[in-house]
Formats: structure tokens, C-alpha cells, sequence
């Protein structure tokens, strides 16, 4: 494992990327300082204006921590052709602070998603999705060429690569939908984030069982690796009250790594076997002013130590 280095993310402060959440955001240095004192050495970059824009600013601050900057969430509503134009323009506009601030041993890389939690529909059946709630043939083009026409225009300015992030209520959540992104996208210009968490919830009932299937389905276009464990119990209420995905969240579907279902030493295993060299971000999910997201970082940094990371 002496080729995986850990981090953490914004998200695990409190910072998400949904409005209505509530709460008193952490201020970035406060997230920063906690981030490097709980045993990571990378963080990603949250919301646009969260972190310094100015990228000499942002290069002091990781650097006095001693932290890489790993890449940023970049969510484009790619279903609609008119948001395409838009998101190119936020991307390159984030893409360029990140290859300021670039590590030359450790690119940055842009995290391209949905507009997950826009769609009323995919928002309200989060982690029991059918097949009649997906996109038509022709939607899937579109939101394809999409993603493309960001990932080429990060690539030719930038140098960044494109990771694209299957996500609970957007567009590319069940493992099916995930295959079907793929195959509409070139493996060269755009990989996989794969997230543990979402896909175990949004696999289904039975997607607690499937992470480790999903690393062998998808092994060849994951780049980049999210930790996040989902509660069982959780994600079973979640069902059968037919909860949104805000309120499962706002009940903790995605626990701290080892108290969910996640099997995280078969997905080592899995990364070993593929002699995965990149970064595991851990992500927790906190809601802002709730928890204590530096004790439950150094949790999550003390399991993963327990397993050899």
C-alpha cells in the first residue's frame, strides 16, 4: 500500500455542495488545519470561493500545511445542452487555479458530475432508482457529448485530466447507469471516480454486496478512488419510508468508514491487485454545524491505519 496516499475533502467540514442543508459552514483554514492535524496530507478544493481563488494564496496555505491539492467538484447539468457551454466555462475557470497550484508529482484532477439533487425525480428516488428514470438514447448523447466537450477543453488548456463522479440523485447513479457513461465516453480523455458509498446506496437493496464487483466491473477507467462508507440500516429505512436523498443524508447514510457496510479490506484488495498508485479521499458527508468532523476525520484516519494505509 506504499503507493496510496490518503486525504480528505471539504465535504467532511461541512462543506456541500447543496444549498437548503443548513448549519455554520468551518472556515477553510480552520478545515485545513484540522484536515492536516487528523494525518492527511491532501485535501480537494470544495465549492468555488470557498478556499482562496488567487492562486498564490492557495499555493501558500498548502504548502504551510504541507498539503497537495487534488482536484475539484464540478457539477454541470449535462442533461441540458444549454448548460454545456456554462459548465465549460466554470470548469477551465476551476481547472486553471488547480494547474496553479499543481504538485508536478501529483496532478490535480477535475471531478466533472451531474447537477446531482436538481432533478426532483432522481432527487426523490435516490437509492431505488428503475430503469423508467433513467435517460432516453438520445439523452444519453447529449449528456455525453457534454461531459466530452469539458474534458477536451480541461485537457487542451489546462493538461488536467477528467474524472467523471457517478453520484445518489444525478443522472449516473445505479451500476447500469454507470456502464452506459462509459460506454459513451472515450477511456482516454475521461475516467471514474469510483465512490464507495454512493455506489452501495444507489446499487439498490442490494448494492451493500456489489463494491467490490463494481471495482472488478470498472477497474479499467477508475483513476481516482472516494472512501465513504452507507449505513445499512439507514439506507433500508431510507426505502421503506421512501425518503429523498437530503433526508437520508440528514439521517447519516454515509457513516464513518468501517461502521457501514462497506467491505473496505476486499476493496483494497482490489486496488492492490490493480496496483492502484493514486490518492483515497476520505469523505464523510458531515451536515454543516453538526458532528465533530475533526474527531470523526481522525476516526477515519485511525481505521485506515488499522488496515495498512
Amino acid at each position: 500500500m506504499a503507493n496510496i496516499r490518503i486525504a480528505n475533502a471539504p465535504c467532511s467540514w461541512g462543506t456541500l455542495e447543496f444549498e437548503g442543508l443548513g448549519g455554520e459552514q468551518v472556515g477553510y483554514w480552520q478545515m485545513l488545519d484540522e484536515l492536516a492535524e487528523t494525518g492527511y496530507t491532501g485535501t480537494e478544493l470544495g465549492d468555488w470561493g470557498y478556499m482562496p481563488t488567487d492562486p498564490d494564496t492557495l499555493r501558500a496555505e498548502l504548502a504551510t500545511r504541507r498539503l497537495t491539492m487534488l482536484g475539484a467538484f464540478v457539477p454541470v447539468a449535462l442533461k441540458d445542452p444549454e448548460a454545456h457551454q456554462p459548465g465549460q466555462a466554470h470548469a477551465l475557470k476551476v481547472a486553471r487555479l488547480l494547474s496553479a497550484v499543481a504538485d508536478p508529482q501529483h496532478h490535480p484532477l477535475l471531478v466533472l458530475a451531474d447537477d446531482n439533487g436538481a432533478d426532483s425525480l432522481r432527487t426523490r428516488y435516490a437509492g431505488r432508482i428503475g430503469s423508467a428514470m433513467g435517460l432516453t438514447h438520445q439523452e444519453w448523447g447529449i449528456f455525453a457529448r457534454g461531459a466530452t466537450r469539458i474534458a477536451r477543453a480541461v485537457l487542451d488548456e489546462t493538461g488536467l485530466r477528467t474524472v467523471f463522479h457517478h453520484h445518489c440523485a444525478g443522472y449516473v447513479e445505479t451500476p447500469d447507469e454507470i456502464a452506459c457513461f462509459l460506454d459513451e465516453t472515450d477511456p482516454a480523455l475521461i475516467g471514474l471516480v469510483f465512490d464507495t458509498g454512493h455506489y452501495a446506496y444507489g446499487a439498490g437493496a442490494d448494492g451493500c454486496d456489489t463494491v467490490e464487483a463494481g471495482f472488478d466491473r470498472f477497474g479499467e477507467r477508475i483513476w481516482y478512488v472516494h472512501f465513504k462508507d452507507c449505513d445499512p440500516a439507514v439506507a433500508r429505512r431510507a426505502r421503506e419510508a421512501q425518503w429523498d436523498y437530503f433526508e437520508a443524508i440528514r439521517y447519516g447514510i454515509f457513516s464513518e468508514l468501517g461502521q457501514g457496510c462497506v467491505d473496505f479490506p476486499a476493496v483494497l484488495d482490489g486496488l492492490h491487485d490493480r496496483d492502484y498508485r493514486g490518492w483515497i479521499v476520505v469523505e464523510q458527508d458531515v451536515l454543516p454545524g453538526r458532528g465533530a468532523p475533526r474527531e470523526s476525520a481522525r476516526r477515519n484516519r485511525a481505521y485506515l491505519r488499522a488496515l495498512g494505509l
